[in-house]
């Protein structure tokens, strides 16, 4: 019989309004016992809050931003076995309440020789009183010695270390990160209680410790007070290889401090300080901001969090952010593949040659767009095999029909409309050109909507306004807008989203010469249109060479799309459109 009930908040140590940085479910979700449901995050620790049961998710009680505390309802949780109803939900935190002092009075006496320095011994709490939070040590007097133990850590015991972030000799600032922790539902970062020397350190990476646990002695300096020293007169360490310089946590707002360590990968070396300087090699604002089942799936799969980009607030990495990183490793070929391939199935580097050797040289930097447009048609042209078509349009009706309709409607007409219009026909007709291939390759994206794209020529490089829904549009309207276009590309004033969702492009070179050319396709697109210069020529017309207007046009495409014959078919559909527009209302 199914059984409804609360998840609540579980026993989260020392922390009070603790906001809710994700959720991981939504209604109707069936979820494992254990799986994370919630992710909280207070400044010192983030922690996943995990189904007491298997079942589905029937309805959920806050949202991303909502504040909690132990108790607090998170959601409401189907499970379809008799265990719910042994163990109520709504009874839960009084039992956990009641439970604590029993755990808390075991772990105290386990470790009464480390916290008794420390902490008087706490007294049961009841089971509607809020866990008090644990006194810190006293702090030393000036000149003296302060012990730091592991703080509450809720109700976890023998927790792994992460990361170190000190060692012994080092001066720390006040709330400097010690180390890093992690349970299987948390990860903490221990803070140094004041600021001073540390001594006695012996803690190293995989060492288990527990609330009370101690850590080290801080050495406080007698001729400063910790609790009051600012933070830009705090010392550095006294021992550096290379000339001091402020950590990241002396000469700026401790951001990192919440980061959670670095998994799934080798311990780094501990550090010269309580925080990487900004030169070293991994800079603590680096360190990978992720809740514990993030961390844990990433493991499962190998993932170094370091190289992974949070997509999140604060950069904080999603299990999306982990899936993409492997789809785009998966999809990219291996640094140490590609460097140890041989000289056949890979492409040799031009060698460094110094110009100024042969003469008097000048080194102009690209512009920005021109940079941007380098990389783009050279990945193209890497990735996609091209097969470029050639052929020729007779336009000599067409261009005579543009001339009167220019001047009859006062709008200048030129040959790109009549093309676009054109090609958006064609397209209809051979619906591959207006698709693209999957990521994966195994299948093909044919789209509904038609918007062609035309290379502008610019001041500051190529770039390639879209045009959209052009079988939609009439010839006036075309120009009008291509015209406009065509001005804010060389003005600089584009926006992004009229360079993006282009189906095919156009790159016209008829203004300035040339009869055929091998346009590079603009990737994800298959196909794009090269129009050269138009010139009269003799054509036989069966009877005798009549004088008619031809343009060049050269059609290039994505051959692990389009087939050959399929292309031939395309480009003849084309020459056809442009010879007789009446062609264009059929």
């Amino acid at each position: 019989m199914a059984k409804e009930m609360e998840v609540l908040v579980p026993d989260i140590g020392d922390f009070d309004s603790v906001p809710v940085i994700d959720i991981l479910v939504k209604a109707g979700d069936q979820v494992e016992k254990e799986a994370p449901l919630v992710t909280l995050e207070s400044d010192k620790a983030t922690m996943d809050v995990p189904a007491p049961q298997a079942g589905i998710v029937k309805s959920i009680r806050l949202k991303v931003g909502d504040k909690v505390k132990q108790g607090s309802a998170v959601l409401v949780l189907e499970t379809d076995s008799g265990e719910a109803a042994s163990k109520p939900a709504s009874a839960e935190p009084k039992n956990a309440a009641a439970e604590k002092p029993q755990a808390k009075a075991e772990s105290s006496s386990q470790n009464s020789s480390a916290s008794a320095a420390t902490k008087p011994p706490s007294q049961p709490k009841s089971p509607d009183e809020k866990p008090a939070p644990i006194a810190p040590a006293k702090p030393a007097e000036k000149g003296g010695k302060q012990e730091v133990t592991v703080p509450d850590i809720g109700d976890f015991k023998e927790v792994p270390i992460i990361e170190v972030r000190v060692k012994d000799g080092d001066v720390v600032a006040k709330e400097d990160t010690l180390l890093t922790l992690e349970s299987d539902k948390a990860t903490l970062d221990v803070p140094a209680p004041a600021a001073g020397t540390v001594r006695g350190f012996k803690l190293k990476v995989g060492d288990k410790v527990s609330k009370g646990s101690a850590i080290c002695s801080l050495e406080i300096a007698a001729e400063t007070n910790a609790a009051d020293q600012p933070a830009s007169e705090k010392t550095e360490p006294a021992e550096k290889p290379a000339p001091a310089k402020k950590s990241a946590a002396h000469g700026e707002a401790e951001a990192p401090s919440s980061a959670p360590g670095n998994l799934g990968q080798a311990p780094l070396p501990p550090p010269a300080s309580p925080l990487p300087a900004p030169d070293a090699a991994v800079d603590a604002a680096m360190i990978p901001h992720a809740s514990p089942s993030i961390r844990k799936f990433a493991r499962e799969l190998g993932v170094d969090l370091g190289q992974v980009k949070g997509s999140a607030p604060h950069g904080r990495i999603t299990l999306e952010d982990v899936q993409g990183y492997v789809k785009k490793s998966l999809a990219a070929p291996s640094a140490s593949v590609a460097a140890n391939a041989s000289s056949s199935s890979s492409i040799p580097k031009i060698p460094v040659i110094d110009f100024a050797q042969f003469g008097p040289i000048e080194t102009q930097p690209l512009a920005r767009i021109r940079k941007l447009s380098a990389a783009h048609v050279h990945r193209s042209w890497l990735n996609i095999p091209h097969v470029t078509q050639n052929d020729e349009a007779d336009i000599t009706e067409l261009e005579a029909f543009r001339k009167s309709q220019s001047e009859e409607t006062g709008v200048k007409l030129t040959l790109l409309p009549f093309i676009m219009k054109a090609v958006a026909k064609a397209m209809t007709a051979y619906p591959e050109f207006n698709a693209s291939l999957s990521p994966d390759g195994e299948s093909l994206i044919l789209k509904q909507y038609l918007h062609i794209g035309f290379a502008a020529d610019t001041p500051n490089g190529l770039v390639v306004p879209v045009v959209r829904d052009v079988d939609q549009k009439g010839i006036v309207a075309l120009a009008q807008e291509t015209a406009e276009l065509a001005k804010k590309a060389r003005d600089g004033k584009l926006k992004g989203d009229e360079m993006r969702g282009g189906c095919f492009s156009i790159s016209s070179l008829g203004g300035i010469g040339g009869s055929h050319f091998t346009p590079i396709v603009n990737a994800p697109e298959v196909g794009i249109l090269g129009v050269s210069r138009s010139s009269i020529k003799p054509v036989w017309d069966g009877k005798a060479f009549q004088p008619r207007l031809m343009v060049p046009l050269s059609l290039s495409y994505d051959h692990r799309v389009i087939d050959g014959a399929y292309a031939a078919r395309f480009i003849v559909q084309l020459v056809k459109l442009l010879a007789d527009l009446r062609r264009l209302s059929l």
